[in-house]
């Protein structure tokens, strides 16, 4: 039998037309798939289905520990070449070095911190999010880790994280140039006055943005990838975009501090919806910066990440309430770099998406950290239209039903751990 009809007669033997007992399950990205046992040629055909579906799966699992091998690379490199700026915390994250950030803390606890040699740095409270924190500064010659055991012994009332770093992802592709301003084109048609916020770095001269602050030592450092994230917004009609550079010239930039000066700033702005396409572990600064954020009214939208399936949960799309978003091929394929979250909320273009760099050339990128500024540009479209803009913001349902009215389903029937609720703005940031 021909082999291009392998895949049609497992399709059938999956889905259970041959009344047989099972011979077990294959792993594959979708999760476990029961294998019907069968005899005769359609027995061996089965078979060859499930050999090549097990192939599949061990193809899979290698290209997710490649991609994980990849994220721990780059991690290593940085720290290596900044170790006067950056250390691992106790988790084994990256962080400002020699520095905690600690938010609840009593007035009996920090002369007990300060007897055992921490020494306090500053605080402050985050501006527009009333989040009072103090600046500690780890003992000396003691490392990062032990520092943050410590206080945590010593104070344990209070939340005390390290400066956790949070990294951009994606890969610029080949320019595009020659072919001209009709490819950054608004699928929806119409202009979009939400007032929109984006976390990044900053763009470049030739991208425009209504109000841009920074938020670290070197700031305001146009990126590609800042570039790339407010001209996509651009692209799909948001004509208000507040823009907060938490990287600068700062090896450590991206930190967690920073994200939570950065979202102050951007609810204090009036921003509705504020775009992260940024990727770091869980800081306790970060989580109480957003649900303050969420509380206010803002929608908080956050990229999954392409550090593959096998990389830890991403955040800040994983905390509760954040529209996590992963990225589709123009064929909505999954993207194989794709990050994970602990919940997942749509999918939209992430690969063959065209956004200008700093030096304002139309250039193609891949990864998902471009579909979460489409999809941020969807809920913007949403609020604008009436659903949830007066009053309602987060807490409101309308918003969330137009989302759900235009995302078109893909894998499973429903919401799945591959595509969340569908494919947002299918059209966007295309070549024509």
């Amino acid at each position: 039998m021909p082999r291009r009809l392998l895949p049609f007669i497992a399709i059938l033997s999956l889905a259970g037309i041959t009344a047989a007992p099972l011979a077990g399950q294959v792993s594959t990205p979708l999760g476990q798939i029961p294998v019907p046992r069968v005899g005769g040629a359609l027995g061996d055909l089965a078979n060859q289905a499930t050999e090549t579906l097990g192939q599949t799966s061990s193809l899979a699992q290698r290209q997710a520990r490649s991609l994980l091998r990849a994220r721990d690379q780059r991690l290593d490199r940085l720290l290596r070449a900044n170790r006067d700026r950056i250390e691992r915390d106790a988790a084994g994250n990256l962080a400002r070095r020699g520095e905690l950030l600690v938010t609840g803390l009593d007035g009996q606890s920090l002369p007990v911190l300060e007897k055992a040699g921490f020494r306090v740095i500053a605080g402050e409270t985050i501006e527009g999010l009333d989040i009072a924190l103090v600046r500690l500064q780890v003992p000396l010659a003691m490392s990062l880790a032990k520092a943050e055991t410590l206080a945590s012994r010593l104070a344990p009332d209070a939340d005390i994280s390290a400066d956790t770093l949070h990294f951009q992802t994606g890969v610029e592709g080949w320019s595009a140039a020659s072919v001209g301003l009709s490819l950054l084109q608004n699928a929806s048609g119409s202009a979009i006055a939400t007032p929109v916020g984006m976390i990044d770095s900053a763009p470049g001269a030739a991208t425009k943005v209504t109000a841009i602050k920074g938020f670290a030592s070197g700031a305001l450092a146009p990126s590609d990838h800042g570039s790339a994230i407010a001209s996509l917004l651009q692209g799909e009609g948001v004509q208000r975009i507040w823009t907060a550079d938490i990287y600068g010239t700062d090896p450590a930039g991206g930190n967690a501090l920073s994200v939570g000066r950065a979202l102050g700033w951007l609810v204090t702005s009036g921003c509705k919806v504020i775009t992260i396409s940024l990727v770091g572990p869980r800081n306790a600064v970060v989580e109480r910066a957003v649900a303050n954020a969420q509380a206010r009214g803002v929608i908080v939208v956050a990229a999954v990440g392409n550090d593959g399936p096998a990389a830890p949960p991403a955040y800040p799309a994983s905390y509760d309430g954040v529209l996590a978003i992963t990225g589709v091929d123009r064929k909505g394929r999954a993207l194989i770099e794709a990050g994970r979250a602990l919940h997942l909320d749509y999918a939209a273009p992430g690969a063959d998406v065209y956004a200008r760099n700093a030096g304002g050339k139309l250039v193609r990128w891949r990864g998902t950290s471009f579909a979460t500024p489409l999809a941020a540009s969807r809920v913007a479209a949403a609020l604008q239209q009436g659903s949830g803009q007066q009053g309602s913001g987060q807490q409101g349902t309308g918003w969330r039903a137009k989302l759900d009215s235009e995302a078109r389903d893909l894998g499973p029937k429903g919401p799945d751990k591959t595509y969340g609720r569908g494919l947002l703005c299918e059209g966007c940031a295309a070549k024509n």
